[in-house]
């Protein structure tokens, strides 16, 4: 298993680029290969909490990555988090 913890920027399908926080990690169970995991965005908007589909997440060195949302969750007033999924090879 391969993980990446660190500053990450999500990508929207209209292009609108969010910075935040990700903790990723790989998937390899019983042939299945993946990766997944959290992406915390520094500021939170309508445009992000309704985000689900056509997204990438691009990390340092611009590694790049296509994403889905599989979750969102509240963590405090103005935090969320939210379950990415990814597919296609991770990067990282």
């Amino acid at each position: 298993m391969t993980t990446y913890s660190g500053p990450a920027r999500l990508i929207l399908a209209g292009g609108t680029q969010v910075s935040g926080m990700a903790s990723l990690s790989t998937n390899q169970r019983g042939g299945i290969n993946g990766w997944s995991g959290t992406f915390r965005p520094d500021q939170i908007s309508a445009e992000i909490r309704d985000a689900s589909d056509g997204l990438y997440l691009e990390l340092p060195y611009d590694q790049v990555g296509a994403v889905a949302v599989t979750g969102v969750r509240k963590l405090l007033a103005t935090q969320i988090l939210m379950t990415l999924t990814g597919s296609g090879p991770a990067p990282f």
